[in-house]
């Protein structure tokens, strides 16, 4: 029987907050998809309802797949006083049981039934088709490509590092090669060197794969179709062939929205110029004939009656049309400049000596107007260490700091002083301008609804947070941004459009990020930070 994932009609809530309403989904056998959508979306939850590790509240989830299915959470949750070969076993115990029962099946071949030299067959077919005999061969390559070829097998699943733990698990999994594989978020914890491989693993998987991923480029490369997660639709939408496919699908409906918008207005115009004019105009001028009264005023009467109806069409139209408005779209992001611009050329920040205990040193770091830097290095190298000396939000232990213009500052976490403010005041906090004008602001982004304004900021998921602080960054007009990590949590589409708006931005930029195809795209200087020491990288 050929794989088969399929939702029918699924609700699923997470606390208090619904998740899908009436979702429905399915995967063809053999399709590689990767899984979209804004942290909290619910793409996690997705992949747990098909592997059934949780139950929607309504609704039907189907999988079958005779070759198995392998699920890798975001969090492993590997037993701690198991070792690392009993998780090697665990993750063989299928292949190896069907290896027990090939062998069982051969001594039996000579006078065995026919049924059971079907069951043979098919066993052996499938065997095969997993890379049976080559499971303990992949796995060393696995360990090998993933950077745990040292690891002793006889350690301690609990003496781990979270990132030893991930990329164990995603070695066992691959060396399992089960028919369906759903992976949360496997690029997590690797390097370049590993995410080449894992791609080429994936390439060459010849069943199902599901796999939640944030990394563009990877997705560009092994998927070949997107399923998003739509926060605000509680729903779950498909996009075939790719990402690229996804990227335009987003493009075409933002111009349908515009265009259906530019029509909703035309009409609305229209219709109030007629309503309002037609009556004014009634057989204005229109000379008495044989000066037949009677007549004359027949006629009129005729025509107004007309223009009447008409008028009561037109503003019946209207008023229809007005129940149902077609909302104005978002205005591309955009980020402005500051007004005094020309006070802040030539240098805007400039680091001297400057040392923050062990996690940073830095000689000599200029930022000059219009400048872009792109900052990357290991977890814990000192890149966010760096950005908030930048900014003024870390003081060195030693060091001149010297700063000139305006600085927007968008950090990497995005901390909650005040849990019951509701976001709009959040959003309104420090910034010019009485409220209806700052709402029209808030809501002109694109990045929250009107029903959101009110929802307590301690409420918002991580991906909502990250928007109010983007939000106010495109707010506040700026010489120099200092972004940490900007794409973190965010919906890929949105994505997109932050990606597009920096490429025209004209001030200066200093970016810390893993995003594989941002930094691609990057153009500036490159900075990789070494035990806390930024040097420049030749491009």
């Amino acid at each position: 029987m050929p794989t088969q994932i399929s939702l029918h009609d699924l609700t699923k809530t997470c606390g208090d907050r619904l998740l899908f309403d009436g979702a429905s989904l399915s995967i063809r056998p053999g399709e590689r998809a990767g899984v979209v959508g804004e942290n909290g979306a619910g793409k996690s939850t997705l992949l747990r309802l098909i592997a059934g590790t949780e139950r929607p509240d309504d609704g039907r989830v189907v999988l079958h797949a005779d070759g198995g299915v392998g699920y890798l959470a975001q969090t492993p949750d590997l037993p701690p006083q198991h070792t690392v070969q009993d998780a090697i076993d665990v993750a063989l115990a299928d292949l190896r049981g069907m290896e027990r029962r090939l062998r069982v099946l051969e001594r039996e071949l000579g006078e065995a039934p026919p049924g059971r030299l079907a069951e043979y067959g098919d066993l052996l077919t499938l065997f095969e088709l997993r890379g049976g005999y080559e499971a303990d061969a992949r796995v060393e390559k696995a360990l090998h490509a993933l950077g745990l070829e040292g690891l002793g097998r006889e350690r301690l699943l609990g003496s781990l590092s979270g990132g030893e733990q991930a990329r164990l698990g995603l070695a066992c999994l691959i060396s399992a090669a089960p028919e369906v594989m759903l992976l949360d978020e496997p690029t997590n914890h690797l390097d370049a060197a590993a995410l080449d491989w894992l791609e080429e693993a994936l390439l060459a998987h010849r069943g199902t794969v599901l796999a939640v991923s944030h990394d563009r480029l990877f997705l560009q490369r092994i998927a070949t179709s997107i399923v998003e997660v739509d926060a605000d639709r509680r729903s779950i939408v498909r996009h075939g062939e790719g990402y690229g496919t996804f990227v335009a699908a987003k493009a075409a409906a933002r111009r349908h929205w515009e265009q259906e918008y530019a029509r909703w207005c035309e009409q609305i115009a229209q219709l109030t110029d007629f309503a309002d004019g037609a009556a004014r105009g009634v057989a204005q001028g229109r000379a008495m004939k044989d000066n037949n009264k009677m007549a004359y005023d027949r006629d009129k009467g005729r025509v107004q009656a007309s223009v009447a109806g008409r008028v009561r069409n037109a503003q019946e139209r209207l008023r229809r049309l007005r129940e149902s408005p077609v909302p104005r779209p978002p205005e591309p992001l955009r980020f402005t400049a500051a007004p005094d611009r020309g006070e802040a050329d030539g240098t805007l920040v400039r680091l001297d000596g400057v040392r923050v205990g062990d996690r940073l040193s830095v000689d000599s770091l200029t930022v000059a107007a219009g400048e872009r830097l792109l900052v990357h290095g290991a977890n814990g190298a000192g890149k966010t260490t760096l950005l908030r000396v930048l900014a003024g939000v870390t003081a060195p232990d030693g060091g001149t700091v010297v700063r000139r213009g305006r600085i927007g500052f968008l950090a990497q976490e995005i901390p909650v002083s005040r849990p019951a403010q509701p976001l709009l005041a959040a959003f309104r906090l420090g910034l010019a301008g009485d409220a209806e004008e700052l709402t029209d602001r808030l809501l002109s982004f694109g990045l929250f609804r009107e029903r959101d304004l009110q929802v307590p900021v301690g409420a918002l998921s991580a991906g909502q947070r990250r928007r109010l602080a983007l939000a106010r960054l495109l707010a506040r007009p700026a010489d120099l941004l200092l972004l940490d990590e900007p794409t973190n949590h965010l919906a890929l589409g949105l994505v997109e459009e932050l990606e597009a708006a920096l490429a025209a931005w004209t001030g200066a930029l200093v970016v810390v990020t893993h995003d594989r195809l941002l930094r691609r795209r990057f153009g500036g200087r490159t900075y990789e930070i070494r035990d806390g020491r930024p040097a420049l990288v030749a491009r």
